[in-house]
């Protein structure tokens, strides 16, 4: 009787952890927001569903836009990269122009096109990791001069962070930096370069500090809480009271005081301190441990992609995930100043979630393609 051989069934490349992480994000920031907006959304629009409602809708746009980018190879991104950091710079500009760019609490951020308001750094945030994966995958085979670097790597992001800190908005312009430097090391540059850009990126954020008064009252508020407490540390001090309200176990669900205008953009940046008011610090272990476990896939993801570019680009993805989640960890908590950085998946922001799930789209386009 002939042999017959028995094919080992193909393991399916599509992450499905990855994505199930994912839907439970959004899910839960999505929960959050219903629960922390009420009160400002009732005052600032008279309809106390319409922070819930505006996050759902950008959140089915952010399903379409995830299966878009997981479908979508990964490298014809790549190639219009320098395009795609063009149109993101152009749109920077375009928001600092009056009666193009939307002004709130005197910062411009947003472009409102006939009620369609959306914040072109969320897209420049992507749009760099692009284009350093793209530089750095030309340089792969080349001895990386710093000179070389400056012209076609640092100077692009440079313009876009310059024009980031004029919104004003520090804490994104702190992200550009860190994302790109991170694919810059990752890419293979030599270390000494990080040596010596880490003064000058240490010196423009003080001179940045320095040049605006406010960021110096927020790091004072920082270094003493005390400082200014109904005024500049009103806030973070209002954070850290809810956070020691929520204890071990949290207030339960719905029953958080501080969602009362007592929290200021309570619903934004800082929505976490909702979260452990109401869930306690199990809650926050919780969220903190979907987001480690986020990282985590994207790592693995990044370790088994077929090329240079797969795992460039995938670091990149990782690097802004973590950057910005265990960042705004920190801040909620004390432990480095408030920089308005949001929460991904959870604060309210249409822009940061459709972008922010664009980038999931790309990491399982990548591990469909992964060796």
């Amino acid at each position: 009787m002939q042999k017959v051989e028995v094919q080992p069934r193909n393991k399916s490349k599509f992450d499905l952890l990855l994505v199930a992480t994912t839907f439970s994000l959004v899910l839960f920031g999505l929960l959050t927001i219903y629960d922390a907006s009420p009160i400002a959304a009732l005052r600032d629009f008279g309809d106390k569903l319409y922070y819930f409602r505006n996050q759902l809708i950008w959140a089915s746009l952010g399903i379409g836009v995830m299966g878009f980018f997981s479908l979508f190879n990964y490298h014809k991104i790549l190639k219009l990269s320098p395009f795609i950091l063009l149109f993101s710079v152009v749109s920077l500009i375009a928001v600092l122009v009056p009666h193009v760019g939307t002004e709130v609490y005197g910062a411009r951020r947003w472009i409102n096109i006939s009620g369609f308001t959306f914040q072109p750094s969320e897209l420049a945030k992507l749009s760099i990791i692009f284009y350093a994966t793209y530089i750095m995958s030309k340089l792969k085979n080349f001895k990386i001069r710093i000179f070389d670097a400056a012209i076609v790597y640092i100077f692009p992001v440079f313009v876009a962070t310059a024009l980031v800190v004029l919104q004003p908005d520090l804490g994104t312009a702190l992200i550009f930096l860190a994302v790109s430097l991170s694919i810059y090391f990752i890419g293979g540059a030599p270390l000494w370069h990080f040596f010596l850009s880490l003064p000058i990126v240490v010196a423009g954020a003080l001179a940045a500090i320095i040049a605006e008064p406010y960021r110096l009252t927020r790091l004072k508020s920082f270094l003493d809480p005390s400082h200014d407490p109904q005024g500049a540390s009103y806030q973070i001090n209002q954070i850290l009271t809810a956070i020691s309200s929520g204890g071990f176990l949290g207030v339960g669900i719905g029953a958080a005081r501080s969602k009362f205008a007592f929290i200021p953009e309570v619903h934004s940046d800082a929505i976490l301190a909702i979260v452990i008011e109401e869930l306690g610090f199990l809650g926050a272990v919780f969220l903190l441990s979907l987001f480690l476990f986020l990282i985590y896939r994207g790592i693995v993801i990044a370790k088994e992609a077929k090329d240079f570019e797969g795992k460039t680009l995938a670091m990149g993805i990782v690097a802004l995930l973590a950057i910005q989640s265990l960042f705004n960890f920190a801040s909620v908590v004390a432990l480095v100043p408030l920089t308005g950085i949001p929460l991904p998946f959870i604060s309210y922001g249409g822009s940061s979630l459709l972008i922010t799930m664009a980038a999931i789209g790309i990491l399982v386009n990548i591990k469909l393609n992964s060796k």
